[in-house]
């Protein structure tokens, strides 16, 4: 008897090896997905990103991550949308080739005028930045940025210029939560997790998408966007899990203005707090942390 199972287990791993071989996961899939905005009645789109496999159960649900880029993707959601493929998890995912096990929707913010006021990034933008996909292997990654100035602490501070950033998220909500309720409807989009991260721009409107609605997400994940206190009765009151980042040597967002939120949550009694300061980063810190893999796997350790 052991002797014939010791013959026929090497038999058996061989069938399964064949097997994995002649049915492999389906590819992943980008999608470009319309909608009508309920800001200007224009038709738009958004991307949708379908992990490895998605194709190859119906019955299988998937987690969703809803990606908030930053001011210099912004653009009109139909020939300008590719610029939201530059940084983030659909970066990653798609450009980098990252098996990432969600379902990502990437929606891009208007420019509001922006583009008309002398930011030179935005005004003198070029398509040539935008990433592409090659038919095999993956491009080289843009290095950090490099800092000048030395590291150093955070000083608290008393008050904070602002509670969203002008002309930001907050403007296309209604966009944003027709989005996930269209994955969660037409796709194998799993209602119970349901993830928000964003960078800079983006960092600011997770904390007020997720102050708005903190029923919806399952964890959410600003980075480099700090959020104000006024903001956090909703996320603590919901228990929301956040993990915040923040560069150390950031010019643009200073990590001193990250605390009088992440402590008014403390305050309020949320016990599910986490801040990371990557000390030796500047604004760009999004690089490392949507290129490494702990903040998937800590999301995918969360759900409604």
């Amino acid at each position: 008897m052991t002797c014939t199972l010791l013959i026929l287990l090497p038999v058996m791993f061989a069938a399964l090896s064949c097997t994995e071989k002649d049915n492999p996961p389906s590819d992943e899939e980008l999608l470009r997905v319309p909608f009508t905005s309920t800001l200007d009645q224009q038709e738009k789109d958004f991307y949708l990103y379908l992990p490895k496999g998605y194709r190859d159960d119906p019955n299988k649900k998937w987690p969703v991550l809803m990606f908030l880029h930053g001011n210099g993707e912004r653009g009109n959601s139909k020939d300008e949308l590719d610029f939201v493929l530059i940084h983030g998890p659909l970066y990653e995912a798609w450009v980098q080739r990252k098996d990432l096990p969600f379902l990502i929707i990437s929606p891009q913010l208007p420019m509001f005028g922006l583009d008309t006021v002398g930011i030179p990034y935005l005004t003198n933008r070029d398509p040539g930045i935008i990433p592409k996909r090659l038919e095999s292997g993956v491009p080289d990654r843009e290095p950090p940025s490099k800092m000048p100035d030395p590291m150093a602490g955070a000083e608290p501070v008393d008050s904070l210029p602002y509670v969203t950033l002008p002309k930001g998220w907050d403007q296309i909500e209604a966009d944003l939560l027709h989005m996930i309720e269209n994955v969660l409807a037409e796709y194998q989009g799993d209602a119970g997790r349901v993830y928000l991260t964003g960078l800079s721009y983006g960092g600011f409107g997770t904390w007020y998408i997720a102050s708005r609605h903190p029923e919806l997400f399952a964890a959410i994940n600003p980075i480099v966007g700090w959020g104000h206190p006024d903001l956090m009765g909703p996320i603590a009151g919901a228990q929301l899990p956040v993990w915040v980042f923040s560069g150390g040597r950031d010019p643009v967002v200073p990590k001193k203005y990250f605390l009088p939120g992440l402590n008014k949550l403390e305050e309020l009694g949320h016990k599910e707090v986490r801040y990371t300061i990557e000390e030796d980063m500047g604004h760009d810190t999004w690089k490392r942390v949507y290129a490494g893999d702990d903040l998937y796997t800590w999301l995918l350790a969360h759900s409604r």
